[in-house]
């Protein structure tokens, strides 16, 4: 379940520095370990609330989880970058919160001497968001994608494998591709957000594909074959005579390949009437004759 670290605290998303501590110093004194020994619920509750200070009373990880929501933050965040440098020794009458973080956090008194401080590897480098946009048949088939982006201020350019069948809206980590951590920390990565050009002759919906098919009105009326665009090659197929506009003939299994969770999506091909906008003597001719016979 998805974490809100300002109800953990009983606060409003726009709480200042002291009403925060107000309310997690109340919290804290009422389900302190040792006010409640033995008591594991009172445990847990304490150690919910010391998170959810821990992260909105450093003015950095509050504007990350602001702007990214708890999934996002915790992206970025281990649960040893959420204690790092945390103190509540001021909130415990200047002691006693080195001891807690021993039980419940596995910390302890660090270097400096300070007391309820924890000292927690280096930070994770920023990561990096931006859009890309994708042919649909890279989209559809996969491939390869150069992508040139800004990463603490040089341009860097990398090429980037798109999976086969992804689709619109779709997000690809790049590992270590992001902002440079400080004090050797391990660097961010990239995300880039997946967005699907348009196609001059396919359409996707879902799983399958999608192909116009114009045909003069003697052809409808009269049936006959034509060859289909496919992702494959051209495939004929046969127009039944008086098929009506729209009709959409199924080719099974010549849309978005199979992977290794979903089927092969299938290509309909929309019959169209084909309207020419000039005729010519002989071709007006016959179409008034067809319009006296009533076609």
């Amino acid at each position: 379940m998805a974490k809100d670290y300002y109800k953990t605290l009983g606060v409003e998303r726009t709480v200042e520095p002291a009403a925060l501590k107000k309310a997690y110093r109340k919290l804290a004194q009422t389900y302190h370990p040792d006010r409640n020994p033995g008591d594991k619920a009172a445990e847990e509750r304490f150690k919910e609330i010391t998170e959810a200070y821990a992260v909105l009373s450093d003015a950095e990880k509050r504007k990350q989880y602001d702007n990214f929501g708890e999934s996002g933050f915790h992206q970025r965040y281990t649960q040893e970058d959420i204690f790092r440098n945390v103190d509540l020794g001021d909130l415990f009458g200047g002691g006693g919160a080195e001891d807690i973080f021993s039980q419940l956090f596995g910390g302890g008194r660090g270097r400096g001497g300070a007391r309820g401080r924890i000292h927690r590897p280096p930070l994770k480098g920023q990561d990096y968001s931006m859009e890309i946009s994708v042919p649909l048949r890279t989209a559809i088939q996969g491939g390869e994608r150069r992508v040139d982006y800004r990463s603490d201020q040089r341009v860097e350019q990398i090429n980037v494998r798109i999976p086969a069948g992804i689709e619109e809206g779709a997000k690809l980590r790049v590992v270590g591709k992001g902002g440079e951590a400080p004090a050797g920390g391990k660097p961010g990565d990239l995300f880039l957000q997946v967005h699907i050009d348009a196609d001059p002759v396919f359409r996707r919906e879902d799983r399958d594909l999608l192909v116009d098919v114009p045909l003069p009105f003697s052809q409808i009326c009269l049936g006959t074959s034509v060859e289909v665009p496919t992702l494959k090659g051209n495939k004929r197929v046969k127009i039944a005579a008086g098929m009506q506009p729209g009709s959409k003939i199924r080719l099974r299994g010549f849309g978005v390949p199979q992977s290794s969770t979903k089927p092969a999506g299938d290509l309909y091909a929309v019959i169209q009437v084909s309207v020419p906008q000039t005729l010519s003597a002989r071709q007006r001719e016959l179409i008034e004759g067809l319009a006296e016979a009533g076609l």
